[in-house]
């Protein structure tokens, strides 16, 4: 079976260290997934978060695509509801001309923040979020399908023109995106990483039986092409990969209590009072956690990969330690390579 890798990045914060180095830690990745063999390099937006800092993909998306040669870059994704269509396509019409062939516009209709950040963003946001087919349907009208007859705005064209276009991705977490990327035809990503796969295997079937093909669009597909982004984390050994997996479980422990905090060290996850439930609920995010020696990690993913009936794999790696982030994606990369060689 053939395995494609990608990366999916939230800029995460790391205790003790700024946002701007979150996202200088962001585009020194990029330039190594670049070398590394990664098929693409996918940017998260969130809003009004101490736990991230790419609150705007499209600024990453550029200075990425100025600064490599063959890697797809993309977002993962912009929040449409936050934005006008027009203005979004017009933004990756200029990455496209920065990086012909090579950019993916991944769409999703969750704020990425509260409510409250959602309607300051866009004080239509309680509209917004159902508007969120037709946003997608104009967004591909603007980037080249064309707009229809009675469209009010059918007049205004979306800059720059170039020659070629961006992919265009439908992200999510339930039925709802799955459904949608169908009936437009689209490429899906399902965000297993959010819900620790629940529903991830349901949503790619409701995918895969409702695609639509669109023959005659250049934006859109002939049969389904899905993906699923996980979190995932390889060391040298399956106990470092364990140890290192100890600031992901506090951080986790937080958000599901609401609280968002930067990536805690493993000095501070080891010395956080703990209470039983506490202890509890990390054993399940272990059981559940795909960490160990690479050659473990990739097996796993191949499995998932193929539980899902999808070739590609987006790997959200969150680590306290840079290097051992940077470390555990090229150990990856590697395991992966040489498993397709075995394989072939």
């Amino acid at each position: 079976m053939t395995l494609t890798l990608s990366i999916l990045d939230q800029s995460t914060i790391a205790s003790g260290r700024g946002a701007d180095e979150a996202i200088r830690e962001t585009l020194a990745l990029a330039r190594l997934a670049d070398q590394w063999g990664y098929h693409r390099y996918w940017m998260a937006e969130h809003h009004n978060s101490q736990s991230h800092a790419g609150t705007a993909p499209e600024i990453l998306c550029a200075a990425i695509a100025a600064t490599t040669s063959r890697i797809r870059i993309g977002t993962a994704g912009i929040m449409l509801p936050h934005y006008s269509a027009l203005k979004v396509a017009e933004q990756f019409r200029v990455l496209e001309a920065i990086a012909p062939g090579r950019i993916d516009l991944g769409v999703g209709r969750a704020p990425g923040s509260d409510g409250r950040t959602a309607y300051a963003l866009n004080p239509d946001a309680a509209q917004a979020a159902d508007r969120f087919p037709q946003q997608v349907q104009d967004l591909m009208g603007w980037l080249g399908d064309g707009l229809p007859e009675s469209h009010p705005f059918r007049m205004v064209a979306a800059n720059p023109v170039v020659p070629t276009r961006p992919a265009v991705w439908i992200l999510g977490s339930s039925d709802f995106g799955a459904q949608l990327a169908a009936y437009f035809g689209l490429p899906y990503c399902f965000a297993h990483f959010i819900t620790d796969g629940r529903g991830s295997e349901e949503a790619m079937a409701l995918y895969r039986e409702g695609f639509r093909p669109h023959p005659g669009h250049a934006g859109r597909l002939a049969a389904p092409q899905g993906a699923v982004a996980v979190f995932a984390l390889a060391a040298a050994t399956e106990a470092e990969a364990h140890r290192l997996f100890q600031s992901r479980a506090l951080w986790r422990l937080f958000r599901d209590k609401g609280v968002f905090p930067p990536l805690p060290t493993v000095e501070e996850a080891e010395a956080y009072p703990y209470t039983p439930d506490d202890l509890a609920r990390i054993e399940r995010m272990r059981a559940r956690a795909i960490i160990g020696a690479p050659e473990q990690v990739v097996a796993r993913l191949r499995a998932l990969a193929s539980a899902h009936g999808v070739e590609e794999v987006a790997v959200l790696t969150p680590c306290h330690d840079a290097a051992a982030r940077r470390d555990s994606y090229r150990l990856l990369a590697e395991a992966n390579a040489a498993a397709m060689a075995k394989a072939a």
